[in-house]
């Protein structure tokens, strides 16, 4: 390929072309004053990437800084490639979610493959072995022919890189939503294990060590992709479609295992995953965690492309690649690892003292620049903040008086269970191998997915939450709510909550309302996480999610991982027993702001969501954990989307038994039934056990009563002496099973995938 004249210094300068790159005027004058003279095009380019929003965080660290992220089992907290929290006999489980949110809404297949591909990276390099892994999908309504084409290819895009990686995928959430429509989300979760002295960071130690790449050959793909998703879709997005890189899960499962043999080999000092920003972020962070420098050769950086310039070697995105620093001497012993596993290696550079990122291409010095400044001293934002005008004007409307009690409950609950954010997603999981490697004890479709980690009687409970319409109504709210229900289903597994990642997806920080909604979402998060004891120990935060300057709903997606300290102790969501006792832990109150009810009766989503009393939260899990510990439980279910008589609805579903329920409030019947209140949970447990489960509730001031009994093969409501539901549980499993098929059974009739794919931005 024939090489561009790159633009001088001047011209850059001049014409503004850093502009073009995502630097803003006053950013470019930092840069000038930081290297003391105008950058070069390569320099220009480095700093664009480095300073972007994906990277720097500099619209959001001011915010992050409130997050609680230490504690007593916390080994490894924000700032590596993921967090580490100590379960016990030297052994901790590491885990990280991220998004892959604008690739995704241009080229879905390989947009979700690569998103799983990077947090799989960022896993490994740490040098734990993936278990798990999890996502949170959000989309526009699923009856838009755009919707579909997205949601089927993200999800292929999901199954085809951990199907063949290995690794089962066994958990997460969807919703469907038109906020979503033109911005998908796709934020992908990993799950580790690794032994206490088995921990590796990504740091650039030792003077002369030599800097090794290794991996798959850098290409032209992913060029500043950090900032293309460091910005709103737009008419234009279309032209950056070379920006989304191409997965090769077969080679990543090669570099998987040749990098965790590296490291037991004790040959390597430091490690970093190439994800965004490429060979830029990894050597400049690697070398400014270490407070040394690093000199790097490109002339020696494997490269699938001819003629690459030192801007596009540095800036590519290509996928399957590491940076590694190793003990001076032990470059044989390096290559001949990774020749074994049939991968690249070479080693291209080494650490210095003096504290600069420095690159030689050709015999020339094509860039120098302070690492340190590079990678740290980004400018930090603090964007102006105010409050959502929607805010309060909902405050002051009653929406549940607004919504005339229905005359056919049993018609109501049917569409409910048919509605995809509420229906199976058997669909999508049946797609992924989520019991490869035979540790999933609990697989996708309960409350939590549960892992068991062999040779020990422990396991570990995993979730995804978030409802972006509560965070949207009040994002303080919606934001601890977020964190509680995490907790809520993985203490429902039988598992101690332990600590969250976090993915921050939100619209563009330089709106005020945005920037607003932002804020608050993190106050929530963090309360809910310092009354739950969920420490956050990593994370991601994704901004400029909009559309024709529409916003999503903000999205802060939390990422949860549980210990259950014994596997007698998982617990699932079905009913087990004819004849169980069927007990509700929590208060039911007219809440139903946010609620799939609310959108079903109105098509609005409006008001307040449902009230989070953070007190009550804590002693409804430290009861619920307590009686499944102690073997009083059968089944145990968060009330979640849909209220209590979707939650009764989905037990009996999957344990193909009937309910018989009866029970008297204040209320009226459409809210007791679909309120989503919050901190409550569903019990099933043997008619023996019943003053056991009292007494406890009583001594730990708990509030809990008996709504009815597991019974035959009907599902049946008597609420204040009416009987309002009465319906057989084959036709609602129906229903609840078949919704999401049918719908995309429907995708290629009268449909033009050529014309759904050129409509993409």
């Amino acid at each position: 390929m024939e090489q561009h004249k790159e633009p001088t210094p001047e011209q850059i300068s001049e014409q503004g072309i850093y502009r073009e790159m995502g630097l803003t005027d006053e950013e470019f004058e930092k840069v000038v004053q930081i290297l003391g003279r105008k950058p070069n095009y390569t320099e220009t380019g480095i700093f664009s990437v480095m300073w972007s929003e994906h990277c720097s965080y500099k619209n959001s660290k001011v915010v992050l800084k409130r997050f609680p992220t230490t504690g007593p089992h916390v080994l490894q907290g924000p700032g590596e490639g993921a967090g580490i929290v100590d379960i016990g006999d030297q052994q901790a489980v590491v885990f990280k979610i991220e998004s892959h949110n604008h690739p995704s809404a241009i080229e879905p297949y390989q947009g979700a493959a690569t998103g799983v591909g990077g947090i799989i990276r960022d896993v490994f390099s740490m040098g734990a072995r993936p278990i798990a892994l999890l996502n949170s999908l959000r989309f526009g309504e699923l009856d838009n022919p755009k919707t579909k084409y997205l949601f089927e290819n993200v999800v292929a895009g999901i199954a085809g890189y951990g199907n063949c990686m290995g690794i089962p995928t066994v958990g997460g959430e969807i919703y469907f939503d038109p906020s979503y429509e033109g911005n998908p989300l796709v934020n992908a979760m990993c799950v580790g294990l690794i032994n206490h002295d088995e921990i590796q960071k990504g740091l650039a130690k030792g003077i002369d060590n030599p800097v090794i790449y290794v991996g798959a050959a850098t290409g032209r793909d992913g060029i500043h992709g950090a900032t293309f998703a460091s910005e709103e879709l737009s008419e234009n997005s279309e032209a950056k479609r070379p920006a989304v890189q191409v997965g090769d899960p077969f080679m990543e499962k090669l570099l998987l295992e040749a990098t965790l043999e590296l490291i037991a080999s004790g040959h390597v000092v430091g490690i970093q995953d190439m994800g965004a920003a490429g060979l830029t972020s990894s050597s400049s962070e690697m070398a400014s965690k270490a407070g040394n420098g690093i000199e790097l050769n490109l002339d020696f950086v494997p490269q699938r492309e001819k003629g690459m310039s030192a801007y596009e070697m540095m800036l590519s995105e290509s996928q399957e690649r590491m940076l590694v620093v190793a003990k001076k001497g032990k470059e044989k012993e390096v290559e001949k690892i990774f020749e074994k596993w049939g991968l690249h290696s070479a080693v291209i550079g080494k650490v210095t003292n003096d504290n600069m990122l420095r690159l030689l291409h050709k015999g020339e010095v094509v860039a120098e620049i302070p690492a340190d400044k590079l990678a740290e001293d980004a400018p930090v934002y603090c964007k102006s903040s105010k409050e959502a005008p929607y805010y309060e004007r909902y405050a002051s409307v009653d929406f549940a008086a607004v919504i005339e009690e229905p005359k056919d409950y049993n018609l109501v609950l049917r569409q409910l269970l048919g509605k995809p954010t509420i229906a199976s997603k058997e669909w999508v999981y049946q797609q992924y191998d989520y019991m490869v490697r035979t540790n999933t004890a609990v697989i996708p479709g309960s409350d939590a997915a549960v892992v068991a980690i062999r040779g020990t009687r422990k396991a570990l409970a995993m979730t995804t939450d978030c409802n972006g319409r509560y965070v949207y109504l009040d994002p303080y709210v919606g934001g601890a709510i977020a964190v509680a229900e995490a907790a809520r289903n993985v203490v429902c597994s039988g598992a101690e909550p332990l600590a969250i990642t976090d993915n921050l997806n939100f619209g563009s920080p330089e709106k005020p309302e945005i920037f607003w909604q932002f804020e608050k979402a993190a106050d929530g998060i963090s309360e809910a996480c310092r009354q739950l004891n969920t420490p956050v120990i990593g994370g991601n935060v994704s901004l400029y999610n909009e559309t024709k300057g529409e916003a999503i709903f903000p999205t802060p997606t939390i990422g949860m991982v549980g210990l259950v300290k014994d596997v007698d102790h998982i617990t699932t969501q079905e009913f087990k027993k004819d004849g169980d006792l069927i007990f509700l832990v929590g208060e039911t109150k007219a809440e139903v702001g946010g609620s799939e009810y609310q959108k079903l009766m109105t098509g609005k989503i409006e008001g307040r969501p449902p009230e989070i009393n953070l007190e009550l939260e804590r002693k409804v899990q430290a009861f619920t954990l307590k009686v499944i510990q102690e073997g009083l439980v059968q089944s145990a279910h968060d009330t979640a989307e849909g209220g209590l008589a979707v939650a009764i609805a989905e037990s009996c579903i999957c344990g193909d038994l009937g309910a018989d329920i009866q029970f008297s409030d204040e209320l009226r019947t459409d809210l007791s039934l679909f309120s989503e209140s919050q901190s409550r949970i569903i019990l099933s447990i043997s008619k023996e056990q019943t003053q056991k489960l009292n007494d406890m509730a009583k001594e730990m001031g708990v509030p809990i009563k008996e709504i009815g009994k597991v019974k035959g093969t009907n599902f049946s409501i008597e609420h204040n002496g009416q009987r309002v539901i009465s319906q057989s549980i084959k036709e609602l499993e129906g229903i609840w099973r078949n919704s999401i098929p049918e719908i995309m059974s429907e995708r290629l009739k009268n449909v033009n995938i050529q014309e759904i794919s050129a409509s993409l931005p």
